[in-house]
């Protein structure tokens, strides 16, 4: 007989099979200026208003795949033992979600795509095959000749970009643009470098929430190497001609350009539905031959690695008769 006390244990300790999806779930949910803790209900956030007073705003744990804790936050152990429990990554994000600073990613999380990410990295091979199959996503299939180098497909890469910002200075009618990134004279760059840069940080904030929450690793890259958030920039790179550069030359006459260019960008997420399209863009990217996010609800959280067999059930004594 299923009791209500038994019921709730079995809801705080769910199996995989009961845990959505990455691509099924809510992509992410972002809290500023609150108090996230537990109660004996769920998770919920604290919100506090002049208007409204104090009111409890309950959290959907299990279908979030990321929470991001903007600046005013503060949270609970209780509250962040569910949201790992539940298989949920939290992340420490700046004013809006746009930046990320840090991040938890829970120990039910599966390695299944941080395993495919360093196959493909440490062959030398397959990463020149991610990289061509990152370059064709961006300018179409089949423009990367046959046999390509990465010296070269980051020649052929400076080129489109030029062009594209050569003809976005057309339309708007700004005369020659070069694109220049100089922290040292931040102040002294036009708006449409300015607003670019600004722009640039959200994306790759957005990108580094996200690929912590499918568990890959933001310092493997395929293009960019020798930086912990390498990876981030080579996803973030399939975007720009999208959603960074058209906004940033739309603010060339912005009096604060950095300001728009954030606000623009956070409006223009609801459109592009950006995080899900990462989630699909990394599958696909890591392993072009499956059907993105197909997961065996069955599989075992934990493995044991044989080079002969492949992984076998953990939990189980492989120790044979003539051992006792």
């Amino acid at each position: 007989m299923t009791t209500y006390s038994t019921a709730r244990r079995k809801l705080a300790a769910p199996t995989v099979a009961m845990l959505p999806r990455i691509g099924d779930s809510l992509s992410f949910l972002y809290l500023d200026i609150v108090r996230v803790q537990q109660d004996d209900t769920g998770v919920c956030a604290v919100v506090t208003t002049e208007q409204r007073g104090t009111e409890l705003v309950y959290i959907p744990t299990a279908a979030l795949s990321c929470v991001l804790l903007g600046p005013g936050t503060s949270i609970t152990a209780r509250a962040m033992t569910t949201l790992a429990r539940h298989g949920t990554t939290v992340v420490i994000a700046g004013s809006g979600g746009v930046r990320a600073y840090a991040g938890m990613t829970p120990d039910s999380l599966s390695t299944k795509w941080l395993e495919r990410q360093a196959r493909a990295w440490a062959d030398d091979n397959e990463r020149l095959a991610v990289a061509v199959r990152m370059y064709e996503q961006r300018f179409g299939a089949g423009t990367a000749p046959a046999n390509a180098s990465l010296a070269q497909l980051r020649g052929m890469e400076g080129q489109r970009l030029k062009a594209l910002y050569q003809l976005l200075a057309r339309q708007h009618r700004i005369g020659r643009f070069r694109r220049t990134y100089d922290p040292a004279s931040w102040d002294q760059q036009d708006p449409v470098n300015l607003a670019l840069s600004s722009a640039n940080t959200c994306l790759y904030g957005i990108v580094h929430a996200t690929l912590l929450a499918m568990g890959c690793s933001p310092a493997l890259g395929f293009v960019h190497s020798g930086n912990q958030q390498a990876f981030v920039y080579d996803i973030a790179d399939l975007y720009k001609a999208e959603l960074t550069i058209p906004l940033a030359f739309s603010l060339h006459d912005s009096p604060h350009p950095e300001q728009a260019a954030r606000r623009g960008f956070r409006d223009g997420l609801r459109l592009f539905r950006l995080m899900p399209r990462i989630v699909a863009d990394v599958q696909a990217l890591l392993e072009p031959d499956q059907e993105p996010d197909q997961v065996d609800l069955e599989e075992q959280l934990v493995d044991l690695w044989d080079p002969v067999s492949g992984p076998l059930p953990g939990g189980i004594n492989y120790a044979g008769d003539e051992s006792r």
